[in-house]
């Protein structure tokens, strides 16, 4: 064994044995472990990690195994953008996997991945700018998502939030991609739907306080807040809302149906609190994930945002890496649609499917991944189409109250005239 593989500044729980025999591939993961959306990441994390794991159980590429190489990007966009060149410069990583969130993918791909020819995919990044960025011809054709744009969630919520009552609100959100294009798709339909925004208040992360925002969105008498924002600023944002005098009331993004979040506010003020997120079609790789990953994981829920998909990532990338057969950059980009594509014999999640995944592929023959959230398929700009969950917070926990197909937010937004 030659070839040394740090997880730098990895997490207690989230090292992976530091050695790699020769023909072992890297994998390059830039994850959000620590900042304002370090729970997302940690979660991410450990889905790759157990998709790999399967899948080298299983065999892995002619008995080479796939190493996760897994970077800090500490939820900022400058710092992402120097550990995945990092990865794609000095270790040669032939595919990467992150970011979590949109600010942190962005610059990724138009700095680093893109210009390099190098296939990223995102578990969670949500933003239309993503598409895009696609449309207009600036990603190499190298960025998928196993997550639904924001340019339909923002649709579902606004139609959600009218369905709860919800019909008088403040908005306060994060001042990035995410949140910004949030509260434009959600602004346009929810005042279509005959909604009032009594104000929209922007923010800036990781503040001590946020006091004078709370204070100035509850100018105009708003009826409940909607709050775009990650689990740790979102949690003192809401402290801050509720200890104001703002009525405890709140929509809320994906993301935030988070243990964290819930404990950090207290759970006796959330019990009128509602949100959306990308949901899931139950295939059996729902069922094995449900089953296995929170033991794997040392007690992190199924549940938790962005560990399902982040699953999927995982093994579409490594399924992709088996079609293509070797650590090329090109040929895993052609092979990542290809995995997932209508046609193939479906395999689930798991060491005994991937070792049916891989044989078929050394025959030749077609295979469609049908993931933990579902079946995808990617489009040209690499997006991906589903349902949305609805659900809500009551006492403590997170419950799921319906959900919503994304052809009836297309129709939607189609009849409001988006």
């Amino acid at each position: 064994m030659k070839k040394l593989v740090l997880a730098s500044t990895m997490l207690a729980g989230l090292a992976l044995p530091a050695f790699a025999a020769d023909c072992d591939i890297t994998v390059g993961v830039v994850m959000e472990l620590t900042g304002p959306a370090g729970e997302y990441g940690k979660a991410g994390a450990k889905s790759i990690e157990m998709a790999f794991r399967d899948f080298n159980d299983a065999g892995g590429v002619d008995g080479c195994k796939l190493v996760m190489d897994t970077r800090d990007s500490q939820s900022q966009g400058n710092v992402a953008v120097d550990q995945a060149t990092q990865l794609v410069n000095i270790k040669k990583a032939p595919v990467i996997i992150g970011g979590i969130i949109s600010s942190v993918s962005i610059p990724i791909l138009t700095s680093v991945t893109a210009p390099a020819g190098v296939p990223q995919v995102s578990p969670a990044s949500s933003s239309p700018t993503l598409t895009a960025l696609g449309r207009d011809g600036k990603t190499n054709g190298v960025f998928f998502r196993t997550i639904t744009s924001d340019a339909l969630q923002g649709t579902a919520a606004a139609k959600y939030a009218i369905d709860q009552g919800l019909k008088k609100i403040a908005i306060i959100n994060v001042n990035n991609d995410f949140g910004v294009n949030m509260v434009k798709e959600f602004s346009a339909a929810y005042t279509k739907l005959g909604g009032v925004i009594t104000s929209t208040t922007p923010y800036n992360e990781k503040q001590a306080s946020y006091s004078a925002e709370a204070s100035a969105a509850m100018n105009g008498e708003p009826e409940a807040l909607y709050l775009v924002s990650t689990p740790v600023d979102g949690a003192t944002i809401a402290r801050a809302w509720i200890s104001g005098g703002g009525p405890a009331k709140f929509l809320l993004n994906d993301g935030m149906n988070s243990g964290d979040f819930i404990s950090a506010v207290g759970a006796q003020y959330l019990n009128d609190a509602y949100g959306t997120s990308s949901g899931t079609s139950p295939t059996a790789s729902t069922e094995y994930f449900n089953a296995n990953y929170e033991a794997f994981s040392d007690g992190i829920s199924p549940s938790a945002p962005a560990a399902d998909r982040s699953y999927d990532a995982g093994a579409i990338v490594a399924l992709a890496i088996a079609k293509a057969g070797k650590a090329d950059k090109a040929a895993i980009k052609a092979a990542i649609p290809e995995v997932v594509a209508a046609g193939g014999e479906p395999i689930h999640a798991g060491k005994a499917e991937f070792e049916k995944a891989l044989k078929l592929l050394k025959e030749g023959k077609p295979i469609k991944y049908e993931g933990v959230i579902g079946n995808v398929s990617f489009d040209k700009y690499g997006d991906i189409t589903g349902p949305f969950r609805l659900w809500r917070i009551k006492d403590g926990e997170v419950t799921t109250l319906g959900q919503m197909e994304a052809d009836e937010v297309t129709k939607l937004k189609a009849s409001l005239g988006e």
